[in-house]
């Protein structure tokens, strides 16, 4: 298999002489060591507990496995830096197929149980899940802007997000109840579903909280075991989790968490005793991901890139457009597989570009806009910013060289927007995955939605427009898989599932909404009779 560690934000990785967090002020509070962690009350066992943008260290970010953390096998852990400082603040673990083996045992253990409890009782872990979030939603904010470098509006928002999955999953007793009909004389068919039985989940840094809850309420309520891979360089999300999965009555090892990289992804893919994998990422991972657990007979649904088109014709209302537009563009700093990346206007709108330029120049990094994941990030989206300048861009908004006080190594890149882009430079074409919008002038709206279907991805477009007959006409033929009219972000709310077309998704339905309730549940169709009946044919 070809080396993922790239892709999956991975590094050169050593032994830590020293794993445990250097002493900090009255500010910073000293992490607690993991035993302590498992010994103390919930709410107060993880050190998550800054109030504010300050620096703080954290406690080592260990696997979750049969109920307690423990470290991983390789006796190995990886820094994780603060992207709003450029530091490190903590370690994860590093896993690989012994700790997978560990999480299937425990799972194995816990699933007989589990599987046979009534839908209604694994729901209500739900409800008191989201209750849990809902207690600490203000550390929760900032231990993600810790550890993801985003605002603490956007941290909130991230959550919000994840609650409501947790919302539809609770819903499941009620919307997923097989059907059932006599279909002939004495003849009754039925439909139930059940679990797959332990599945897993191998999930991006860009939403730490919103994306593992995409998979872990449908899976579990639908009466799984589930053994989730955070991204490393955000895990401290994933240890908050699994804590409030505990917390909220989850029996040990239903849910579980292993840390790592490489080996450890490819081990859960690999274990003949994992059914089924949900995957979020890039679309390299997400296809080679895809091919290897398909080929092993599992069910895969992997979710990859995008380069998501927001189409602008000459009739857009001004305000509305520059102010979706450009939210969409750089919020969460460009970061995330909905944002805008690439605008193709159409004829004669330069005043909605003036009116972005001027929003996007309002825009007060360090506060409406955060830092971006790591070193590497920034100076690949640098480096695509110079080089389309170079080949004839104009750049009417640059983000490069920017700062904010008193974090000086933090990972900055301001809101970038280049004019003149071609469509056929990669500013135009690949997933820059940062707060550079690139616009493509087109003469007609015919023009723009080739240039849109033209692009490999497939995940969400958009179109703004004051014409109910142009919006209808742009909807009908745009080849994405979740289109907007009017808003910048088109991610569809629940119970409506989150899925693209094209090399933004590999495998059959999406994760979310009931098309992921599905995907971690088989259907058993069960045919009875228990009467013979005068009349029979070859019906009864």
């Amino acid at each position: 298999m070809a080396n993922l560690a790239p892709q999956l934000g991975g590094a050169a990785v050593a032994p830590l002489a020293n794993s445990t967090p250097a002493s900090t002020s009255n500010d910073a509070p000293t992490a607690a060591s993991n035993d302590q962690l498992a010994a103390t009350s919930p709410s107060t066992a993880l050190p998550y507990l800054a109030r504010s943008y300050a620096f703080a260290d954290y406690a080592t970010a260990n696997n979750w496995i049969g109920g307690s953390f423990r470290p991983g096998s390789l006796g190995r852990q990886l820094p994780v830096d603060n992207p709003r400082y450029g530091k490190v603040m903590g370690q994860v673990t590093l896993s690989d197929s012994r700790d997978v083996q560990a999480a299937v045992d425990a799972a194995k253990m816990a699933l007989p149980a589990w599987k046979n409890t009534p839908i209604k009782e694994r729901a209500q872990v739900m409800y008191r899940l989201k209750a849990l979030l809902e207690r600490d939603m203000d550390e929760l904010c900032w231990l993600l802007a810790a550890e993801n470098g985003k605002t603490y509006a956007e941290a909130k928002g991230d959550i919000d997000k994840g609650i409501e999955c947790i919302e539809f999953a609770a819903s499941l007793p009620n919307l997923a109840i097989g059907g059932q009909a006599d279909v002939s004389r004495g003849v009754n068919c039925e439909t139930t579903f059940e679990p797959l039985g332990i599945v897993g989940g191998v999930v991006p840094f860009n939403f730490p909280i919103m994306v593992p809850l995409w998979m872990i309420p449908n899976a579990l309520v639908g009466g799984n075991c589930f053994i989730l891979k955070p991204s490393e360089v955000v895990p401290f999300g994933a240890m908050r989790l699994a804590f409030y999965l505990k917390e909220a009555g989850l029996p040990d090892g239903v849910f579980q968490t292993i840390n790592g990289q490489q080996p450890a992804v490819e081990a859960l893919v690999d274990h003949p005793d994992i059914k089924a994998i949900g995957f979020v990422g890039s679309t390299r991972v997400a296809h080679l991901l895809y091919a290897r657990g398909s080929a092993l007979g599992k069910r895969m649904l992997c979710l990859g890139g995008a380069k998501n088109h927001v189409l602008v014709v000459p009739d857009a209302d001004v305000e509305l457009s520059a102010s979706n537009i450009v939210a969409s563009s750089f919020g969460c700093a460009g970061q995330r597989c909905m944002a805008s990346s690439l605008m193709v206007a159409v004829g004669p709108t330069g005043r909605i570009i003036d009116a972005m330029v001027a929003t996007a120049r309002k825009i007060k990094l360090g506060e409406d806009m955060g830092a971006v994941i790591s070193t590497v990030a920034k100076a690949r989206i640098l480096r695509y910013i110079d080089e389309a300048e170079a080949a004839g861009a104009k750049v009417l908004v640059d983000g490069r060289g920017a700062t904010v006080a008193g974090c000086p190594d933090g990972n900055w890149v301001g809101p970038t927007i280049l004019d003149f882009v071609r469509a056929d430079m990669p500013a135009a074409c690949d997933e820059i995955f940062g707060p550079v919008l690139s616009i493509v002038r087109t003469q007609t709206l015919d023009q723009a939605i080739a240039v849109e279907n033209a692009n490999v991805y497939g995940n969400g477009a958009a179109i703004f427009t004051t014409s109910g007959a142009v919006a209808r006409y742009a909807v009908d033929r745009l080849e994405a898989g979740m289109v907007g009219v009017n808003i910048g972000v088109p991610v569809p709310r629940e119970p409506f599932s989150f899925g693209g077309f094209g090399d933004s998704k590999f495998g059959h339905g999406d994760l979310t909404g009931i098309d992921g309730y599905r995907f971690w549940t088989r259907a058993k169709k069960v045919t009875t009779k228990w009467a013979l009946q005068a009349d029979q044919n070859w019906m009864n």
